[in-house]
């Protein structure tokens, strides 16, 4: 598999060939929030949240709520809610193992992302809770996030991709969701079934436990 395959194996031979930063780029980070930063992450519905357990494993878990759902404690501290989902926690498992989480939030149609890097702790309960109440829903756990680098990434990704260009969504190119569980895993409920559990209930099961 790995015939012809040349890999880079030292930072000076990487540099080598990707070249030196601008100085605009090196310069963009900060250790706290700025009023821009605010803005953002009151606009924003989602974001990606990577983590590594204690032996080098690593996951991103995406969350997702109205915008604004995460809560600016002050400019070096926010918090995430957790909602009801499929319960593997394997962010969460990692966390308790390994503080150290990067996290990217998104905006609908803005090529930018804003990137916040920092060590984060699990909690089960605090004050700040009754502020992140959705549909009657306060979460049972949270993100505590101690913000050590926060910066903005420019749009390249998104611009190349034609993320938000609605001309290049083709979601039927793809089997429906139900399809593809029944086909890459093993279940016991029948296509049926998980096109029913995968249906028109689903959005009023999003914040039930």
């Amino acid at each position: 598999m790995s015939e012809g395959f040349i890999e880079v194996t030292s930072a000076a031979e990487l540099r080598a060939l990707v070249g030196e930063p601008k100085p605009r780029a090196l310069a963009k980070e900060r250790t706290a929030l700025h009023d821009r930063d605010i803005e953002w992450l009151a606009a924003s519905p989602y974001c990606l949240i990577a983590t590594s357990g204690a032996d080098g494993t690593c996951d991103v878990s995406p969350k997702g709520d109205p915008p604004g759902f995460t809560l600016v404690l002050d400019r070096k501290t926010i918090a995430i809610p957790d909602r009801p989902g499929n319960r593997r926690v394997d962010g969460f498992t990692n966390i308790l193992e390994n503080p150290h989480v990067g996290l990217i939030y998104l905006v609908p149609g803005r090529t930018e992302t804003l990137r916040i890097n920092g060590r984060a702790r699990v909690l089960r309960d605090a004050p700040f809770f009754d502020r992140m109440i959705v549909k009657g829903n306060r979460p049972r756990l949270a993100l505590l996030v101690e913000i050590e680098q926060v910066f903005f990434h420019c749009g390249k990704a998104a611009l190349r991709s034609a993320l938000w260009d609605p001309s290049t969504w083709h979601p039927d190119a793809l089997p429906p969701y139900p399809r593809i569980v029944k086909d890459v895993q093993h279940t016991e409920e029948t296509l049926e079934e998980l096109e029913r559990y995968y249906g028109a209930e689903y959005l009023d099961r999003l914040y039930t436990y």
